[in-house]
């Protein structure tokens, strides 16, 4: 878990701890003089040869009322008070983007995953812990009700994007004893996971899981998870501040992780949904502080994977709004995140006042 505190140049960390290709008959044909018959064949037999579809998303977004509009407003005055220029180092606080629109200034969306046309909403954590998240806090069929409930307010906010609601289940959780392989991080339990993938499947929505790494790399972490991430509903969240070196303990050092070793796991995610005929998929990369990860630029969407820069920490709304300015706004890669903390935020910003960030935030998690 993360703080932000007031002065913003110092930050504490607080720790929680699936196209199949179409075959064709390989008869030998009669060495015959082509006729219309045969070139009709021909034809038919060229396109049953030919590519199938694109895989369908397994997901269903929560659908606004009737008498759902478009948010209209822009800041208050109060939240102008509270974000001026000096908060936004400098900067002119200008939209670069109009009120609403997700994609980042300069950036655009090659893929037909779930932030082309919808907005993620999550609920994080885990459920043997009740202060990593919501999810330890509620049984899951309870969870899975607040969880629409607050899917459908940002639906109602925004008819024209549906958010699709998810659950964002840490897949490996970063402690501090190191345990028997030295790498200060253990699995969540395969019995959870299938719990928990079961309850998303049946639920139309999407399950993200989160590495947090502890001392090991990130691509044991993503192919651990690899059976999970070929459903076509699993995507994957990367928790950066908890990936520390030879020395230091997570929770009690800052973590940090090159673009580069994201860009490779992005690159591996893509190719799994490339080559099993998958949905494309989301990546989402969590972040609270700028030095958390070097070598940004490296990090890329590709034709199949969406990257979310999900601007982490609780505290102060004013800051939290600073953050994202910093992380997001002045870093375009492509999609902003955003984190609400039911629990530590001062105070706990509205929906209303999520989506008007700029950009608005494609994903919203909620800890």
């Amino acid at each position: 878990m993360k703080k932000l505190i007031m002065a913003g140049a110092s930050l504490a960390v607080i720790p929680a701890l699936l196209l199949a290709g179409c075959s064709q008959d390989a008869a030998t044909q009669d060495q015959e003089p082509k006729t219309k018959e045969n070139a009709e064949v021909s034809s038919d037999e060229q396109a049953a040869s030919s590519p199938e579809p694109a895989p369908q998303p397994n997901y269903q977004a929560i659908e606004p009322s009737e008498a759902a509009r478009p948010l209209e407003s822009h800041y208050t005055e109060t939240q102008l008070a509270e974000m001026p220029t000096t908060e936004a180092h400098g900067d002119d606080m200008e939209r670069s983007v109009p009120l609403g629109q997700t994609l980042e200034k300069g950036t655009e969306d090659e893929t037909d995953g779930p932030l082309q046309k919808n907005r993620i909403v999550s609920f994080y954590g885990h459920p043997d812990s009740t202060t990593m998240g919501i999810l330890g806090e509620y049984s899951p069929e309870e969870l899975m009700e607040k969880l629409k409930d607050q899917t459908k307010a940002y639906s109602e906010l925004d008819p024209e994007r549906p958010a699709i609601p998810a659950i964002e289940l840490i897949a490996t959780v970063a402690q501090r004893n190191p345990g028997e392989d030295g790498l200060y991080m253990h699995a969540t339990a395969d019995e959870d996971m299938e719990r928990y993938a079961k309850l998303a499947e049946e639920n139309d929505a999407l399950l993200i899981l989160d590495v947090q790494l502890g001392r090991d790399n990130i691509m044991n972490q993503v192919k651990s998870l690899e059976k999970y991430l070929k459903l076509p509903y699993v995507h994957l969240a990367i928790d950066t501040e908890f990936h520390v070196k030879e020395g230091q303990v997570p929770g009690e050092d800052l973590g940090h992780v090159d673009g580069e070793n994201v860009q490779e796991a992005i690159e591996y995610v893509s190719k799994l949904a490339s080559e099993n005929g998958l949905p494309d998929k989301a990546v989402i990369v969590h972040q609270f502080a700028d030095i958390i990860i070097s070598n940004k630029e490296a990090i890329q969407p590709t034709e199949n994977v969406e990257v979310v820069l999900n601007n982490d920490g609780h505290g102060i709304a004013a800051l939290k709004r600073s953050g994202y300015h910093q992380l997001v706004h002045n870093q375009p890669i492509q999609y902003g995140g955003f984190k609400v903390f039911y629990q530590k935020d001062e105070p706990v910003m509205t929906p209303e006042e999520v989506l008007e960030l700029d950009p608005a935030p494609a994903f919203v998690n909620y800890q």
